[in-house]
Protein backbone atom coordinates (compact mmCIF):
# COMPACT_ATOMS: atom_id res chain seq x y z
CA UNK A 1 0.00 0.00 0.00
CA UNK A 2 1.38 3.03 -0.95
CA UNK A 3 1.97 5.84 1.78
CA UNK A 4 0.28 8.94 1.83
CA UNK A 5 2.58 12.17 2.38
CA UNK A 6 2.23 16.08 2.18
CA UNK A 7 2.83 16.97 -1.56
CA UNK A 8 6.02 19.27 -1.73
CA UNK A 9 4.00 21.79 -3.84
CA UNK A 10 2.79 22.98 -0.10
CA UNK A 11 4.42 24.40 2.22
CA UNK A 12 3.90 23.50 6.16
CA UNK A 13 1.73 26.60 6.80
CA UNK A 14 -1.42 25.31 7.90
CA UNK A 15 -4.48 26.65 6.27
CA UNK A 16 -7.44 29.44 7.51
CA UNK A 17 -9.90 27.93 5.67
CA UNK A 18 -13.51 27.69 8.26
CA UNK A 19 -14.25 23.72 8.48
CA UNK A 20 -15.84 22.16 6.07
CA UNK A 21 -14.37 24.85 3.64
CA UNK A 22 -13.07 23.14 0.17
CA UNK A 23 -10.18 25.52 -0.26
CA UNK A 24 -8.05 23.24 1.06
CA UNK A 25 -9.27 20.13 -1.03
CA UNK A 26 -8.25 22.31 -4.52
CA UNK A 27 -4.75 23.77 -3.01
CA UNK A 28 -3.59 19.84 -2.40
CA UNK A 29 -5.35 18.54 -6.07
CA UNK A 30 -3.21 21.72 -7.63
CA UNK A 31 0.10 21.58 -5.17
CA UNK A 32 0.04 17.69 -6.20
CA UNK A 33 -0.39 18.67 -9.79
CA UNK A 34 2.71 20.84 -9.98
CA UNK A 35 5.44 18.67 -8.23
CA UNK A 36 3.91 15.79 -10.65
CA UNK A 37 4.55 17.78 -13.61
CA UNK A 38 8.38 18.45 -12.39
CA UNK A 39 6.87 22.71 -12.51
CA UNK A 40 7.16 24.05 -9.11
CA UNK A 41 10.39 25.72 -9.82
CA UNK A 42 9.42 27.60 -12.75
CA UNK A 43 5.63 28.04 -11.67
CA UNK A 44 4.05 31.36 -10.56
CA UNK A 45 0.84 31.71 -8.85
CA UNK A 46 -1.19 35.06 -8.20
CA UNK A 47 -3.32 34.84 -5.31
CA UNK A 48 -6.27 37.10 -5.45
CA UNK A 49 -8.35 39.21 -3.00
CA UNK A 50 -10.95 37.12 -0.89
CA UNK A 51 -10.65 34.01 1.17
CA UNK A 52 -7.56 32.61 -0.78
CA UNK A 53 -5.93 36.10 -0.15
CA UNK A 54 -3.23 34.37 1.56
CA UNK A 55 -2.11 31.60 -1.11
CA UNK A 56 0.92 32.68 -1.41
CA UNK A 57 1.70 30.91 2.01
CA UNK A 58 0.64 27.55 1.19
CA UNK A 59 1.85 27.38 -2.40
CA UNK A 60 5.68 26.05 -2.74
CA UNK A 61 5.91 27.97 -5.85
CA UNK A 62 6.42 31.78 -6.69
CA UNK A 63 3.28 34.08 -5.96
CA UNK A 64 2.61 37.62 -6.63
CA UNK A 65 -0.64 38.68 -4.66
CA UNK A 66 -3.05 41.02 -7.33
CA UNK A 67 -5.48 43.85 -6.45
CA UNK A 68 -8.69 42.50 -6.47
CA UNK A 69 -10.15 40.54 -9.75
CA UNK A 70 -6.76 41.80 -11.70
CA UNK A 71 -5.34 38.38 -11.07
CA UNK A 72 -5.57 37.56 -14.95
CA UNK A 73 -4.18 41.25 -16.06
CA UNK A 74 -1.11 40.13 -13.43
CA UNK A 75 -1.05 36.73 -14.84
CA UNK A 76 -1.01 37.88 -18.60
CA UNK A 77 2.06 40.46 -18.07
CA UNK A 78 4.05 37.45 -15.46
CA UNK A 79 3.90 35.00 -18.88
CA UNK A 80 4.49 37.58 -21.16
CA UNK A 81 7.59 38.65 -20.12
CA UNK A 82 8.68 34.91 -18.80
CA UNK A 83 7.09 32.78 -21.80
CA UNK A 84 8.54 29.53 -20.41
CA UNK A 85 7.32 30.57 -16.68
CA UNK A 86 3.91 28.25 -15.99
CA UNK A 87 1.60 30.62 -14.56
CA UNK A 88 -2.18 30.55 -12.60
CA UNK A 89 -4.21 32.29 -10.83
CA UNK A 90 -6.36 31.14 -8.32
CA UNK A 91 -9.58 33.14 -8.02
CA UNK A 92 -13.42 32.82 -6.13
CA UNK A 93 -16.33 34.45 -7.37
CA UNK A 94 -16.57 38.06 -6.51
CA UNK A 95 -12.77 38.39 -7.46
CA UNK A 96 -13.00 36.64 -10.96
CA UNK A 97 -16.82 37.37 -11.80
CA UNK A 98 -17.87 40.30 -10.26
CA UNK A 99 -15.19 43.59 -10.16
CA UNK A 100 -12.75 41.29 -12.45
CA UNK A 101 -14.93 40.35 -14.95
CA UNK A 102 -13.16 42.31 -17.99
CA UNK A 103 -9.79 40.98 -17.18
CA UNK A 104 -10.80 37.84 -17.64
CA UNK A 105 -12.94 38.01 -20.41
CA UNK A 106 -10.36 39.54 -22.02
CA UNK A 107 -7.77 36.85 -20.93
CA UNK A 108 -9.35 34.75 -22.56
CA UNK A 109 -10.35 36.39 -25.62
CA UNK A 110 -6.93 37.12 -26.58
CA UNK A 111 -6.18 33.65 -25.90
CA UNK A 112 -3.28 33.98 -23.12
CA UNK A 113 -1.45 30.71 -22.46
CA UNK A 114 -2.33 30.97 -18.41
CA UNK A 115 -4.23 28.81 -16.20
CA UNK A 116 -6.89 29.95 -14.13
CA UNK A 117 -8.81 28.23 -10.79
CA UNK A 118 -12.10 29.72 -10.15
CA UNK A 119 -13.20 28.71 -6.83
CA UNK A 120 -17.41 28.90 -7.27
CA UNK A 121 -18.99 28.86 -3.93
CA UNK A 122 -22.25 31.17 -4.74
CA UNK A 123 -21.40 33.34 -2.38
CA UNK A 124 -19.29 36.06 -1.34
CA UNK A 125 -16.61 34.43 1.51
CA UNK A 126 -14.37 36.80 3.19
CA UNK A 127 -16.82 39.60 3.41
CA UNK A 128 -19.53 38.23 5.35
CA UNK A 129 -21.95 36.09 3.21
CA UNK A 130 -23.11 38.77 0.63
CA UNK A 131 -24.88 38.08 -2.63
CA UNK A 132 -22.58 37.26 -5.64
CA UNK A 133 -22.68 37.19 -9.40
CA UNK A 134 -22.75 33.17 -9.08
CA UNK A 135 -25.70 33.56 -6.37
CA UNK A 136 -28.21 30.96 -7.07
CA UNK A 137 -32.23 32.25 -7.90
CA UNK A 138 -34.05 32.20 -4.52
CA UNK A 139 -30.82 31.91 -2.56
CA UNK A 140 -30.57 33.67 0.90
CA UNK A 141 -27.55 35.59 1.62
CA UNK A 142 -27.27 38.36 3.86
CA UNK A 143 -28.11 40.90 1.05
CA UNK A 144 -30.66 38.95 -0.33
CA UNK A 145 -32.71 37.81 3.09
CA UNK A 146 -35.44 36.92 1.42
CA UNK A 147 -33.23 35.13 -1.81
CA UNK A 148 -32.10 36.38 -4.75
CA UNK A 149 -34.84 38.03 -6.46
CA UNK A 150 -33.28 37.77 -10.54
CA UNK A 151 -36.32 40.85 -11.51
CA UNK A 152 -34.25 42.93 -9.42
CA UNK A 153 -30.68 41.50 -8.76
CA UNK A 154 -30.49 39.18 -12.63
CA UNK A 155 -29.91 36.06 -13.32
CA UNK A 156 -26.45 34.35 -11.76
CA UNK A 157 -23.33 34.36 -14.25
CA UNK A 158 -22.31 30.71 -16.05
CA UNK A 159 -18.45 31.51 -16.17
CA UNK A 160 -17.37 28.04 -18.46
CA UNK A 161 -20.54 28.56 -20.63
CA UNK A 162 -19.46 32.54 -21.65
CA UNK A 163 -15.66 31.94 -22.02
CA UNK A 164 -16.69 28.85 -23.96
CA UNK A 165 -17.65 31.45 -26.78
CA UNK A 166 -14.76 33.09 -26.81
CA UNK A 167 -12.30 31.80 -29.72
CA UNK A 168 -9.46 32.31 -27.31
CA UNK A 169 -10.31 29.63 -24.60
CA UNK A 170 -8.31 26.05 -25.53
CA UNK A 171 -9.70 24.85 -22.41
CA UNK A 172 -12.60 24.96 -19.78
CA UNK A 173 -14.29 22.40 -17.81
CA UNK A 174 -16.70 22.89 -14.62
CA UNK A 175 -16.08 20.20 -11.75
CA UNK A 176 -17.20 19.44 -7.73
CA UNK A 177 -15.01 18.10 -4.98
CA UNK A 178 -17.43 16.64 -3.04
CA UNK A 179 -16.66 13.37 -2.87
CA UNK A 180 -13.83 10.96 -3.82
CA UNK A 181 -15.09 10.58 -8.03
CA UNK A 182 -15.47 14.24 -8.30
CA UNK A 183 -11.82 14.66 -6.28
CA UNK A 184 -10.56 12.45 -8.66
CA UNK A 185 -11.98 14.38 -11.79
CA UNK A 186 -11.76 17.48 -10.46
CA UNK A 187 -7.75 16.58 -9.87
CA UNK A 188 -7.58 15.36 -13.98
CA UNK A 189 -9.23 18.55 -15.12
CA UNK A 190 -6.76 20.56 -13.06
CA UNK A 191 -3.78 18.56 -14.16
CA UNK A 192 -5.48 18.73 -18.43
CA UNK A 193 -5.84 22.79 -17.49
CA UNK A 194 -1.60 23.05 -16.69
CA UNK A 195 -0.82 20.75 -19.45
CA UNK A 196 -2.70 22.96 -21.72
CA UNK A 197 -0.23 25.77 -20.79
CA UNK A 198 2.87 23.78 -21.08
CA UNK A 199 1.27 22.70 -24.26
CA UNK A 200 1.14 26.70 -25.40
CA UNK A 201 -2.37 25.54 -26.18
CA UNK A 202 -3.99 28.50 -24.84
CA UNK A 203 -6.22 29.80 -22.17
CA UNK A 204 -7.43 27.31 -19.93
CA UNK A 205 -9.95 27.57 -16.63
CA UNK A 206 -11.48 24.76 -13.97
CA UNK A 207 -14.15 25.91 -12.41
CA UNK A 208 -14.84 24.06 -8.82
CA UNK A 209 -18.24 24.00 -7.24
CA UNK A 210 -17.11 24.44 -3.67
CA UNK A 211 -19.34 24.89 -0.34
CA UNK A 212 -19.00 27.75 2.25
CA UNK A 213 -20.39 26.52 5.59
CA UNK A 214 -19.80 29.31 7.39
CA UNK A 215 -21.56 31.77 5.35
CA UNK A 216 -24.33 29.14 4.03
CA UNK A 217 -25.41 28.74 7.71
CA UNK A 218 -25.06 24.72 7.45
CA UNK A 219 -22.54 22.51 9.18
CA UNK A 220 -20.02 20.79 6.27
CA UNK A 221 -21.97 17.39 5.51
CA UNK A 222 -25.51 19.61 5.10
CA UNK A 223 -23.24 22.22 2.37
CA UNK A 224 -21.98 19.34 0.50
CA UNK A 225 -25.35 18.08 0.42
CA UNK A 226 -26.86 21.37 -0.60
CA UNK A 227 -24.54 21.96 -3.19
CA UNK A 228 -25.05 18.53 -4.95
CA UNK A 229 -29.06 19.55 -4.94
CA UNK A 230 -28.82 23.05 -5.55
CA UNK A 231 -25.84 23.94 -7.05
CA UNK A 232 -24.88 21.25 -9.78
CA UNK A 233 -28.31 21.16 -11.24
CA UNK A 234 -27.75 24.85 -11.93
CA UNK A 235 -23.89 24.69 -12.74
CA UNK A 236 -23.95 21.17 -14.83
CA UNK A 237 -20.35 19.29 -14.22
CA UNK A 238 -18.97 18.85 -17.94
CA UNK A 239 -16.17 20.09 -20.72
CA UNK A 240 -17.59 22.86 -21.83
CA UNK A 241 -14.51 23.62 -24.47
CA UNK A 242 -11.75 21.57 -25.55
CA UNK A 243 -9.67 22.90 -27.86
CA UNK A 244 -6.31 21.25 -26.83
CA UNK A 245 -6.01 19.11 -30.16
CA UNK A 246 -6.01 22.26 -32.20
CA UNK A 247 -4.45 24.65 -30.12
CA UNK A 248 -5.04 28.31 -30.40
CA UNK A 249 -2.00 29.71 -31.32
Amino acid sequence: MAEFKKTAGLTDAVFHYCPGCTHGIVHRLVAETMEELGILGRTVGIAPVGCAVMAYDYFNCDMIEAPHGRAPAVATGAKRANPDNIVFTYQGDGDLAAIGTAETVHAATRGENITIIFINNAIYGMTGGQMAPTTLPGQVTQTTPYGRDVTRAGFPVRVCEMLATLSGTAYAERVTVTDVPNIRNAKRAIRKAFQTQIDRKGFSIVEVLSTCPTNWGLAPAEALKWLKDNMIPYYPLGVYQDRTEKGVF
